[in-house]
């Protein structure tokens, strides 16, 4: 049988166009139709180091299209961090059978909770292997579809060397998923997103894994599989894939079996907003909560960063780590300041919420450390759902291109500015794209750091 490929016309980033094509393996196998139907619940799965956090604009724009937020659910991997070696255990970290086991736990109560006899999964990244490792050992008769966006099937590198690590395309784990002709299970339906070359984590020179200069193995193609629907999304990076409107799009068509209605979010009236503090054990991000955080919301003028007025919510996080809720407006910028055991007081700085989320989740800032000892204030502008592209995306830190992004394929999540003690108390704007966040400078000899934190 021969296949079609098509060509699809889409916006990319500050780019006026870029093109996204299908790309159908032999055994391609088509979504189910859901045109008058219910669409199948949908559980979320993050990636290395990330939390369910990372998809709550998916959330809203799902919540947009009348996806009831009931039939929805993040897992938050307790420690999301992979093992260096799958076999050996390693602190704070998880190995891929404990993914494979929340996961399933997590499916589970999903469906429990839904009455569905099937969920859909949609992955990032390292959750895409949660996911094929879920479905591969008996899962397959609990999953309707599967979106893997991003996720390196065919490895980071692919090596000789290092046979345990799970991110290694020749290893026991990911030859274990890819063994035979097709490498997608029979029963569920694929759907790949990936990069047009700009995914750190699929590139055929090891630059971005601290190896320049030595073949990694694999190739931009590398998130494809054999018998999955395979798109590729243009010069998105390698967490756009799973968190831009134009994933959302792709994500949503394959589950529901139409088009959205709308890609952008539909604000609420009133927004409710809560979430979790976690730690950094050890120096290792976990999803852990934190006992004994004090988080502190305040409202703050969209063009200074300026506080307009008291609190809007102050608490102290128990056992479980949970702060919340507040209540705000969907027009209201916000600073998060979190006060957390052993760490720098954090001002967080957000734009508005257009809708209610629980998974508001929130990190102290790390350490201020050497390359901090001479500044007298310390703002780190940081996008969690996608990385800094030079020239792709407008960037500007306080009125410049950041001096720590380096331009190319999009590598860095985070920029700091390190100012003065002259400067600290100023305010400082951070830009990307369309979004626009003014952050205060406060003293690092108070033991302070801001953060810009972008959510488009």
């Amino acid at each position: 049988m021969k296949l079609s490929r098509r060509s699809i016309l889409l916006g990319a980033g500050s780019l006026p166009f870029a093109v996204a094509s299908l790309r159908a393996g032999a055994l391609a196998q088509t979504a189910p139709a859901a045109q008058n139907a219910e669409v199948s619940p949908i559980l979320f799965v993050h990636g290395n180091g990330d939390y369910d956090a990372l998809w709550m604009t998916t959330l809203w724009r799902m919540e947009s299209n009348g996806v009831a937020r009931d039939r929805m659910a993040a897992i938050n991997f307790t420690d999301p961090n992979a093992r260096s070696d799958d076999k050996v255990e390693q602190a704070n970290r998880s190995s891929t059978e404990d993914q494979r086991r929340e996961l399933a736990a997590a499916i589970a109560d999903l469906k429990r909770r839904t009455g569905a006899p099937r969920v859909a999964l949609v992955g990032s990244s390292r959750g895409g292997y949660a996911i094929r490792n879920v479905i591969r050992n008996g899962g397959t008769g609990d999953v309707s579809h599967a979106v893997l966006c991003g996720t390196p099937n065919h490895g980071v590198f692919a090596t000789d060397d290092q046979p345990n690590n799970e991110f290694n395309g020749r290893g026991t784990f990911l030859r274990g998923l890819n063994e035979g002709e097709s490498e997608v299970t029979p029963g569920t339906a694929f759907l790949t997103l990936r990069s047009d070359g700009m995914d750190k984590y699929a590139q055929a020179d090891g630059r971005f894994i601290g190896k320049p200069g030595t073949p990694t193995g694999v190739t931009v193609e590398g998130p494809e599989l054999k018998g999955a629907t395979n798109l590729v999304l243009g010069a998105l990076d390698h967490r756009e894939v799973a968190f831009h409107p134009r994933a959302f799009r792709e994500i949503y068509k394959f589950i529901a079996g139409r088009e959205p209605t709308r890609i952008a979010i539909v604000p609420e009236q009133s927004v409710r907003l809560s979430g979790l503090v976690t730690g950094t054990p050890g120096g290792v991000s976990t999803n852990r909560p934190v006992a004994g955080a004090t988080v502190d919301v305040f409202r703050v003028d969209p063009d200074t960063g300026e506080r307009r007025g008291g609190a809007l919510h102050s608490a102290k996080t128990g056992a479980d780590g949970r702060w919340g809720p507040a209540q705000v407006e969907p027009s209201w910028f916000l600073e998060f300041v979190l006060t957390s055991p052993d760490a720098p007081t954090t001002h967080i700085y957000r734009s508005p919420f257009a809708r209610s989320s629980d998974v508001v989740h929130l990190r102290a800032a790390r350490p201020l450390g050497p390359a901090d000892k001479d500044a007298g204030a310390v703002v780190i502008m940081s996008r969690p759902r996608g990385y800094f592209g030079l020239p792709r995306d407008v960037v500007l830190l306080d009125g410049k291109e950041p001096a720590d992004v380096k331009p190319g394929v999009p590598t860095d999540s985070a920029a700091t500015l390190r100012l003065p003690a002259a400067e600290a108390g100023r305010n400082i704007v951070a830009q990307f794209g369309e979004e626009r966040i003014v952050a205060r400078a406060w003293p690092a000899s108070e033991n302070r750091i801001a953060i810009a934190e972008l959510t488009y």
